[in-house]
């Protein structure tokens, strides 16, 4: 029986979370893991109650800003955010637990996912925000940079 790995397996779901983003810039998908199991999972969009980047909600993403800036400017909620968001609104603990992210979280995201106990970060594609990477490592997070993998058998 073929059966892919935890990594691939919540990567995977990871991916499938951020075909919901309604983001015209960039999709990014999140979920949040502990023992294996899953917590909450989360994409980039604006919050309840107002329109979606698609529809003119976020005048930054339908702007000109480079990747990685003016982010104070847009109302967007990145899909690390929704993961954390959605654990306090359920009462969830995601304490000592693994985020699987299609990209690598941005400062403000690795700062929130510091607070909050995120142990383990398994990430797909560079965001451009090296303070990111640097706060993460001198947090001593675990950070995997994931490569699509084939499925064991």
């Amino acid at each position: 029986m073929s059966r892919p790995s935890w990594d691939a397996y919540f990567m995977r779901m990871a991916h499938l979370a951020s075909t919901r983003s309604t983001c015209v810039r960039r999709k990014v998908g999140a979920v949040m893991v502990k023992d294996r199991m899953v917590l909450t999972t989360g994409y980039n969009d604006t919050p309840r109650g107002v329109r979606n980047c698609g529809d003119g909600g976020c005048a930054r993403c339908a702007g000109d800003a480079p990747s990685g800036t003016g982010h104070d400017t847009c109302l967007c909620i990145h899909a690390e955010m929704n993961c954390v968001i959605q654990a306090a609104y359920h009462g969830v603990s995601v304490v000592g637990g693994t985020l699987y992210c299609t990209y690598l979280p941005c400062l403000t995201c690795a700062k929130i996912l510091l607070n909050v106990g995120i142990k383990r970060i398994v990430f797909e594609g560079d965001y451009p925000d090296p303070l990111s990477l640097d706060l993460l490592t001198t947090a001593d997070v675990d950070l995997v940079r994931y490569a699509e993998e084939s499925v064991r058998t």
